[in-house]
């Protein structure tokens, strides 16, 4: 590995490579086509940035003066483009390298501007690419390397025709890099068009599941579905969640329900402008926001550092979406939990579901508002502030405190604060109690009408 680059990763505190890390990076690959199939959150990024350093430096230890892009790298949606750009920004920064970005969204005339200049690395979502190509604004003759992140979910958005387009247009002799979270039979056609003997990295197995997410199946009535997510989140008290939903109209009614019951709540949805969804996740990534109600499509690509929890307020409609889903927790070696919400009707699809993904879902009841007490109980002895020091300046209002009340006149009215600051959980219907059946038929009269009118 070049000591610029090992020394961005010492600088980072990385002591050890993830698997797909170690696979990607092996020696006996350097230079070669690779197909990956690797969970979301598995630190590919890191990893096909270190996989094609070898083929863009060669024998220098840095970059000589940017010109033509000699890698480019496209993903699906801007918001992982241009998490990708900052990855590689500071493993590249020793090295010398200029990076470019050219995404949907963005001012054109800039991101000209920017390739004009020069840029070794290129960071693209593939329409805007294809706009470049066509307009004659980016140089693809000098291009070492290309890498295709998340490419199951941009043929998925229909990008199918763009991809192929940009891939022709690049030399035959360049290096490809396919990474995918699945590889269905569209994604292997894809790869034998594009790629020359491709290596084949599996890192994710169907015996194994993400060993930091912990998947839970949550049992509710028909009608509590929505009191189930407000105490789910409340339970687990997350820094951001995200709550998956299957329509824009659900997402904005489960928005509505989760603002009145007094979340800091954002929505993300196909009807929203791009710079409406910006703010959107900045309120997220700043704390201003911890919640995201968000559709499959409007999710795609969205990279949030503190979330642990995801809920799927409707089941999706197929296991690689769960897995879409589910992976954006449980990323960089931190724990997160997905949690499914099963009303009864839709039991044996969410157990298809689990089988299709080879999933394994702790099964339960929906929190009760006496569980929410109860871990809110927990979290409020376990709170730090306990054995912190006294400030000076609150001495004499402690002194009055102590003097004025009862220390169980003192818990009552702590405890009182502290439960005011949350939303107070939902009372859920008790499953285990039998429907109540309904009375037999009693005592009856018949009558008659006549209707119409008279002759």
């Amino acid at each position: 590995m070049k000591q610029a680059l090992q020394d961005a990763l010492d600088a980072r505190g990385y002591d050890t490579l993830t698997d797909v890390q170690t696979a990607v990076t092996d020696p006996d690959l350097t230079g070669k086509d690779l197909l990956v199939s690797a969970q979301t959150g598995s630190g590919k990024t890191l990893g096909f940035g270190l996989a094609i350093a070898p083929n863009l430096l060669g024998e220098a230890d840095a970059f000589a003066p940017a010109d033509a892009p000699l890698a480019l790298v496209i993903a699906p949606t801007r918001e992982l483009a241009m998490q990708v750009k900052r990855e590689l920004a500071w493993l590249y920064a020793k090295a010398g390298a200029v990076l470019a970005s050219t995404v949907g969204g963005m001012d054109m005339r800039d991101e000209r501007r920017a390739l004009a200049r020069g840029a070794h690395i290129v960071v693209a979502t593939p329409g805007r690419l294809r706009d470049h190509i066509m307009r004659g604004s980016i140089e693809l003759g000098n291009l070492k390397a290309v890498v295709l992140d998340e490419a199951d979910e941009m043929l998925d958005l229909g990008f199918r025709e763009d991809l192929e387009f940009i891939l022709e247009q690049a030399p035959t002799d360049r290096q490809t890099l396919l990474f995918s979270a699945t590889v269905p039979a569209q994604i292997a056609k894809l790869a034998k068009s594009y790629q020359n003997d491709a290596v084949r990295i599996a890192t994710t197995t169907g015996e194994k599941q993400h060993a930091d997410i912990d998947y839970r199946a949550l049992r509710v009535s028909a009608r509590d579905g929505e009191n189930a997510i407000i105490n789910v989140l409340r339970y687990y008290e997350a820094p951001n969640a995200i709550v998956f939903c299957n329509t824009r109209a659900m997402v904005n009614r489960l928005t509505t329900r989760l603002s009145n019951r007094g979340f800091s709540v954002v929505a993300l949805s196909g009807e929203l402008s791009q710079s409406e969804r910006t703010h959107a996740l900045q309120a997220m990534r700043d704390g201003r926001a911890r919640v995201c109600v968000a559709t499959d499509v409007a999710a795609r690509g969205i990279d949030l550092p503190n979330l642990e929890l995801v809920i799927h307020a409707e089941l999706p409609t197929n296991q690689d979406t769960l897995l879409h889903r589910s992976g954006r927790t449980g990323r960089a070696g931190r724990k997160g939990v997905s949690a499914m919400i099963v009303p009864p009707v839709a039991r044996r699809k969410a157990e298809r579901l689990l089988g299709w993904a080879k999933l394994r879902a702790d099964w339960a009841d929906a929190p009760s508002a006496e569980e929410v007490s109860a871990r809110d109980d927990d979290r409020m002895l376990a709170d730090p502030d306990w054995k912190a020091e006294a400030e000076v300046s609150h001495q004499p209002t402690i002194d009055k405190l102590v003097a004025n009340f009862t220390m169980e006149q003192l818990a009552a009215a702590y405890v009182r604060l502290y439960r005011e600051k949350h939303t107070a959980p939902e009372e859920l219907s008790d499953l285990s109690e039998p429907a109540t059946p309904r009375a037999p038929f009693g005592p009856s009269v018949w009558f008659s009408l006549e209707g119409g009118r008279a002759a």
